[in-house]
Formats: structure tokens, C-alpha cells, sequence
């Protein structure tokens, strides 16, 4: 699969270039609440959404398929959001980021999923515009995390419809990092299946997986770092945007966020131990195996030896013409090859 990392060499700042893989969904839908009312539906038409600029209610709008440009220029345009932003939105390798205007705040975030079905860990990024009482949400493909928030404001359950679009964007980073505890406890299910096989029987599979873990580990540390900053620079940078009473949540997502930091980081070291571990049993195998070889050959030497004598077939050999010259050489031989074993094992070679 082949991903642009960047886009084309000499365009100008702003130039709207998706960079990531295209796909053939695309879907715009919208959230409208306050205490006493709520509306949702779903549209594929941008100017449906243009009118919630300005509304007195809280107005959650999500825009699914990054590849449509002219559809995130034409939201841009309509909610005054600089060009480079937007150009931010649609090149999704972005490091998570949290950016101050006037009237908005642009926030990068990374969501974590795994794929069960190819058994890796799939990343996301989510791009997020929080107004005074509106958030926009970017995203490349169908599929979310955010479930849950959209239960919580149809059902009108906790203080989520009580509360402005500063805590909309708490629930939805809060859910982003609660997921990440959800792909953590998978990568440790993983990391116990392969100390089994890294002790009983470690195979070139076993090594391909625990690369496999590595990688995925250093992938959800560059997500969640860079988060800790940006809950760091919410709770200490005054914006009209968030409210005082909303900073306390976003502390508690910041405390989930160190939480998921110490568990990247000690499966880190297991990940590793194991790969030690692996190399140390296939070491020892290769020593096991060496050890038997050796064996056998020290006890063959001997025996080697005798039989080399005997073969050279010398006129004036005198054990050639005795009768019972072929049964006592074998039978020294076997004396010898016995007295070798025993030998070694009162040594504890064998």
C-alpha cells in the first residue's frame, strides 16, 4: 500500500492535498443539542451545516472522507479557518498537536483500533475545530470510537448535553485514550501468548512477532506523548474556548494519559526481555544440539581409532590371523564406548 508522505515539492503553503490513502466513503453528519432539545441527521451536502456557525446550541459536526478537498475548503471558508489548517487536516501524519486562534482551537489527535481480522493495530488521525459552541471532526475512513459520546447525547445521559462544546471535546479525547487502554490490553494478551512460546519452543514466527510488537508499541508511544503535551498546554494556557470548569476533566484525561504512557513503557521492556529471552533459548537450543554432536563424536573417536588400526590390512598384523581377533576388538569397542557414557554422566554431561 502506498502512502503519500508528503505533498508535491514546490506547492504553495495552503495548497489542499490529501496525503492519505483514498477511499470511496464520504459522509457529513451532525449532532444539535442543548438541555431541552436534540437533532441529528446526516447530509451530503456542506452548505446543510453552514447555518451552525452561529446557533446558541452545542452543534458536533463530523466530515468522514478526507479525500473530498473541496468539501474541507468549503467548511473552512464558511467557519474562517486558515488555509494552513486545513492543509494540516488533509496531510495525516501529523504529530497530535493542540493550536490557539481568535475564534477556534485545532487539535490533532491519533485513534488507536485493532483489526482483528489482520491482527494489527490500525491508527487514524483525527483532526478536531472547537468553536464557541460547535466541534468539527475530520476523519479518513468510516468505523470510530465515538460511539459511546453519541449515546451519552442522544439518551441525555451525564452532564454532557448540560455543558458547552469545551466539554464535547473532553468527551471525545477521553474516549480517543480510553480506547488506547482497550489495544493496550490486547498487545499484553499477545506479549503472554508469546512468553509461552519464547520458553517452550521458540521459532522464527515467535521473533517475527515480537519485531511485530515492537513496532506497534513505538507506534502508540508517538500518540500518546505528544498528547501529554496538549494536555499540558490546556490546563496551563487560559483560552476563552475552554472553560475553568472543564480544565478538571481534561486534568483527568491528562492522568489517563501518564497511565497509558507507564504501561507503553513497561511492555516496552517486556517486549524486549523477550527478545533477549528468545535469544537466549535459541542459544541454548544450539548448545544442546552441540553438546549431543560432541558427545557422540568423543565417544566415536576411540572407536574410530581401533577400527583405523585394524583397516590399514599390514601383511605382519598378528591380531589378522588370530581367531578371535574380530570379537575382542569389537568387544574393547564396546567397552570403551560404555566406560565413555558412564563417564559422562557421573559428570553430568548426559
Amino acid at each position: 500500500m502506498k502512502i503519500k508522505l508528503i505533498k508535491k515539492a514546490g506547492t504553495p503553503p495552503g495548497t489542499l492535498v490529501y496525503t492519505g490513502v483514498k477511499t470511496e466513503g464520504f459522509e457529513i453528519s451532525v449532532i444539535d443539542y442543548d438541555v431541552a432539545n436534540y437533532k441529528e441527521f446526516g447530509t451530503d451536502k456542506i452548505e446543510d451545516v453552514f447555518p451552525f456557525k452561529d446557533s446558541q446550541t452545542v452543534t458536533w459536526i463530523n466530515i468522514i472522507g478526507l479525500h473530498r478537498t473541496d468539501i474541507v475548503e468549503a467548511i473552512g471558508k464558511n467557519y474562517n479557518i486558515h488555509p494552513l489548517i486545513l492543509e494540516d487536516i488533509l496531510n495525516v501524519h501529523q504529530r497530535p498537536k493542540i493550536e490557539y486562534f481568535d475564534d477556534y482551537a485545532f487539535v490533532v489527535l491519533n485513534m488507536l483500533s485493532y483489526d482483528e481480522k489482520s491482527l494489527t493495530i490500525e491508527s487514524e488521525q483525527v483532526s478536531l475545530i472547537l468553536g464557541q459552541n460547535y466541534v468539527i471532526t475530520f476523519q479518513e475512513r468510516n468505523g470510530d470510537v465515538f460511539d459511546v459520546v453519541r449515546e451519552r447525547i442522544r439518551n441525555g445521559k451525564g452532564i454532557i448535553k448540560k455543558n458547552k462544546a469545551d466539554y464535547l471535546l473532553y468527551a471525545l479525547t477521553d474516549v480517543i485514550v480510553d480506547n488506547y487502554f482497550i489495544v493496550l490490553e490486547t498487545i499484553g494478551d499477545e506479549i503472554e501468548n508469546i512468553e509461552d512460546s519464547v520458553i517452550l519452543m521458540p521459532t522464527n514466527e515467535t521473533a517475527q512477532s515480537i519485531h511485530k510488537l515492537k513496532r506497534e508499541l513505538i507506534g502508540i508511544r508517538k500518540s500518546i506523548w505528544p498528547l501529554r503535551e496538549i494536555l499540558t498546554t490546556v490546563s496551563r494556557e487560559e483560552s476563552s474556548l475552554i472553560h475553568k470548569k472543564t480544565l478538571v476533566y481534561f486534568k483527568d484525561v491528562y492522568d489517563h494519559s501518564i497511565q497509558v504512557i507507564d504501561a507503553v513503557e513497561t511492555f516496552r521492556d517486556m517486549v524486549s526481555g523477550l527478545l533477549d529471552i528468545y535469544l537466549s533459548s535459541i542459544s541454548q537450543r544450539m548448545n544442546e544440539v552441540m553438546k549431543v554432536l560432541t558427545i557422540i563424536s568423543t565417544i566415536f573417536i576411540p572407536l574410530t581409532f581401533i577400527a583405523g588400526v585394524y583397516g590399514m590390512n599390514f601383511k605382519y598384523m598378528p591380531e589378522l590371523g588370530w581367531k578371535w581377533g574380530y570379537p575382542v576388538s569389537l568387544g574393547v569397542m564396546l567397552i570403551i564406548g560404555i566406560s565413555m557414557v558412564i563417564f559422562f554422566r557421573k559428570k553430568k554431561w548426559l
